[in-house]
């Protein structure tokens, strides 16, 4: 299969971007429009977005990294620069321990990489089978709402919610359509389904150790933008990812989660943009 991907525009040296576990790459319109203001643009849509893909086929987060160099085998065989956030960042630091040689840089937004205790922890529940019981984002991924008559209203019941309290207007009107695909007779449907949702959460992290052991021979020049109030890439774990390897950079960006991709666009497009600069 051809594996698809949106083009944002732009000129210049060319930019590849990873997104996030029910994140659409339209989500991200403000950040990638500022960021193709210097770059050619372009975002690959992941495997749970392609038509009659296939969630109990894949029992971990490997395949992502798999298809990423798939991609690039197909589009770019010089190395280039790549951002991506949550999801995105594993799949694009695995590829860049794989075969550090197909990346000039990579900047990774407030990555799904936890510490090696919690990876062994979730390995044991996993094996147990309570993983069901303890993951924080199952239960609400599969009661999820997913259709809907009015995107307006949508965007309304959203705009009260404290999960995008950082979203300004512009970004949280984005993100609402990035979700949304439009059906017949005018109504709409979450893009990412339930059942790629869920399972793209219950297989995460347990085989991350991988990236732990591989972190103190990464060759690509790395950044980690992590969100100051995430929950997702903790500050401890930012300072372990410094012990392993002290040539990554890793910062903090204030007011912001683990959204800060949607949440920061213009700080975060100047982050990346004076990054790439400095490793050109």
């Amino acid at each position: 299969m051809i594996i698809p991907s949106v083009d944002y525009g732009g000129t210049g040296e060319e930019l590849l971007f990873l997104h996030a576990n029910g994140y659409p790459p339209d989500c991200y319109k403000p950040l990638l429009a500022r960021l193709a203001e210097h770059y050619h643009v372009t975002a690959m849509v992941q495997r749970p977005l392609w038509p009659d893909s296939d969630p109990e086929e894949v029992d971990d987060w490997h395949f992502l990294t798999d298809d990423l160099l798939r991609y690039l085998d197909a589009h770019h065989p010089t190395p280039i620069a790549c951002v991506g956030h949550s999801m995105g960042g594993i799949a694009l630091l695995r590829a860049a321990l794989r075969e550090p040689e197909r990346f000039k840089t990579i900047v990774l937004l407030d990555p799904v990489l936890l510490p090696p205790f919690f990876i062994v922890f979730w390995y044991v529940v996993r094996k147990l089978k309570i993983g069901e019981r303890r993951h924080p984002f199952l239960k609400a991924a599969r009661e999820r709402r997913r259709h809907f008559d009015d995107l307006e209203r949508l965007y309304q019941g959203y705009r009260r919610k404290s999960v995008f309290r950082y979203f300004d207007d512009e970004a949280l009107r984005d993100y609402v359509e990035g979700i949304a695909c439009p059906m017949d007779e005018g109504s709409y449907q979450l893009c990412y389904s339930a059942e790629w949702e869920v399972r793209v959460y219950k297989i995460s992290i347990w085989r991350d150790m991988d990236i732990w052991r591989g972190l103190p021979n990464l060759k690509v020049p790395t950044f980690i933008i992590r969100g100051a109030e995430t929950d997702t890439f903790w500050k401890r774990t930012g300072k372990l990812v410094k012990r392993k390897q002290p040539e990554i950079r890793v910062e903090a960006l204030e007011r912001s989660t683990h959204l800060l991709a949607l949440e920061r666009p213009n700080e975060i497009s100047k982050l990346i943009q004076s990054f790439f600069e400095e490793n050109s």
